[in-house]
């Protein structure tokens, strides 16, 4: 008899049908979309999923079937009856460490049937000791196959399993949560909205913040004055050429004032 019970998985999405707590109805359901972008997550807290993904374009998507979220709960992988997923640091100190067996165990359920490629199935860690997540990893990642996300909790993650694995560590930034959940959502969101047809507009994604290494010139729209306020003239001009003109020079603007450190990097054509 194996020492886990049954797969312990969650699948939002149509693509597949996985075991779930309610029944669905299943004639009601489109035919299944093959080849759609999966994210599978291993997590302490499954129901915290899909939270937010669930809502507006990232939902809309799902629901779609443009992407399947699967998730695997950690606990069911734990040590002994009161099934343990942790335990207290080697060398003293505070707090408790995931286990490098019950976390190797998860990850070898949910990595299964993944490209062994990670360039195609990459494999993240949130950890805030990992690389600064930004939007050209959103685009890497939403080029992807899909990705296998792991939430930590208490300590972080034995070393061990992390090293056996090749697991990638990203960070939101320089913070600490009280797990990967959130950041988790996060990433999957900035992710998940550059698949194709997730945005209805693909040009609104070339124009947004951090698109071209600026930050987004300001948005107006009606009424045309509101509180004293007008819309800037050149907006409601319907000369095009000097649109796109005004809002280059605000992103630059903008950029040089609240992100030094994105300025310095970019090199405005000559």
């Amino acid at each position: 008899m194996s020492d886990h019970p049954e797969k312990p998985l969650k699948s939002h999405g149509r693509l597949t049908i996985r075991p779930v707590l309610q029944p669905r109805d299943l004639m009601a359901e489109p035919p299944p979309v093959r080849g759609a972008w999966v994210a599978r997550v291993i997590t302490l807290f499954p129901d915290a999923f899909p939270g937010v993904l669930a809502q507006s374009l990232t939902g809309k998507a799902m629901d779609l079937g443009r992407w399947r979220l699967e998730v695997t709960d950690l606990r069911p992988f734990g040590i002994g009856r009161h099934r343990n997923v942790d335990d207290t640091p080697a060398g003293g100190g505070a707090g408790m460490v995931l286990r490098a067996d019950v976390v190797d165990a998860a990850l070898r359920d949910a990595m299964a049937g993944t490209p062994p490629d990670r360039g195609r199935w990459p494999l993240i860690y949130l950890s805030p000791r990992g690389q600064r997540f930004d939007q050209a990893m959103a685009r890497r990642f939403a080029a992807c196959d899909g990705m296998t996300l792991l939430c930590g909790r208490f300590e972080g993650v034995d070393q061990r399993v992390l090293d056996h694995w090749q697991i990638e560590e990203v960070s939101l930034g320089d913070f600490v949560l009280t797990g990967g959940e959130i950041a988790a959502q996060a990433l999957l969101d900035a992710s998940v909205r550059l698949l194709p047809g997730v945005i209805g507009n693909a040009e609104s994604l070339e124009e947004e913040s951090h698109s071209a290494g600026l930050l987004e010139h300001p948005q107006y729209t009606r009424p045309p004055v509101w509180e004293g306020r007008e819309i800037p003239p050149v907006l409601l001009s319907g000369n095009h050429a000097e649109i796109a003109k005004w809002r280059r020079q605000q992103a630059e603007a903008l950029t040089k004032e609240r992100r030094p450190d994105l300025w310095a990097q970019h090199r405005p054509p000559r």
